[in-house]
């Protein structure tokens, strides 16, 4: 199910914010010798399986246990799999860079949740104006994707602090947003709730684009831990050279 009294325009922003999330971390997955075809795969596979079980009503049905649940974890599950079978080094530079960059999609879905929230779809809870701050991390990651590369190495003590302060408000937004479903968990927004996320394809919003922003955050800080740990008494583990494309 689709909510039809919402603009064209929302649906369409909140498309292309969730295509530009694919296409970005399959160019990371590529830049780090990743199984790029198998990743693309799983990826469609969700999308597809997500979205048509949101169009034809799956999530709206009130059960006990919820069924919210079977959006994001078994996505989560499934990529990060996936991630593990990349060979065990370091990311490099381009991907590292690009997972950062990855982050500018959480401008436009923050308007689209503001959007919904506005047409009584999402609480103000879950927007900018309220408690979600998550907003500052894809304004941020341009600037620190410029500072942390700069003269062909990398700051690693700058993409670390970052990394853990992005997957900080990405946890707050889902918390928030898990409290305010109509579950009997339910805790905040009684008055407004978590309804426009159940429905196609903002369904994709927990299915597909958290679970990838998540695992953006968790390859970098393991990727960035590895490197470190290998480099120790090498060279400073706070920077390393950059490859040369």
């Amino acid at each position: 199910m689709m909510i039809a009294t919402l603009p064209p325009y929302v649906t369409w922003v909140f498309v292309g914010a969730t295509l530009a999330t694919v296409a970005i971390y399959l160019a990371a997955v590529r830049a780090s010798s990743g199984r790029v075809v198998i990743t693309a795969g799983a990826i469609l596979f969700l999308l597809a399986v997500h979205g048509g079980l949101a169009a034809g009503g799956f999530y709206l049905v009130k059960t006990i246990p919820p069924r919210f649940p079977l959006a994001p974890l078994p996505s989560i599950l499934l990529l990060l799999g996936l991630a593990a079978l990349t060979r065990p080094t370091p990311l490099s530079a381009r991907a590292l860079r690009m997972l950062v960059l990855l982050s500018i999609v959480r401008v436009p879905v923050e308007l689209v949740l503001l959007w919904l929230s506005q047409h009584g779809d999402v609480p103000q809870l879950m927007t900018f104006e309220g408690r979600n701050l998550d907003v500052l991390s894809g304004l941020s990651a341009p600037i620190v994707a410029w500072l942390a590369f700069r003269g062909g190495r990398i700051n690693r003590p700058l993409l670390a602090a970052w990394h853990l302060a992005a997957l900080a408000l990405l946890v707050n937004i889902v918390t928030i947003a898990v409290l305010s479903l109509e579950t009997p968990i339910q805790q905040l927004a009684f008055e407004q709730p978590n309804r426009g996320l159940l429905y196609f394809p903002f369904i994709w919003l927990p299915a597909v684009i958290v679970p990838i922003v998540f695992i953006s955050h968790v390859m970098s800080l393991w990727s960035l831990a590895v490197s470190s740990a290998s480099q120790h008494g090498r060279q400073p583990p706070a920077m390393a050279s950059v490859p040369r494309r």
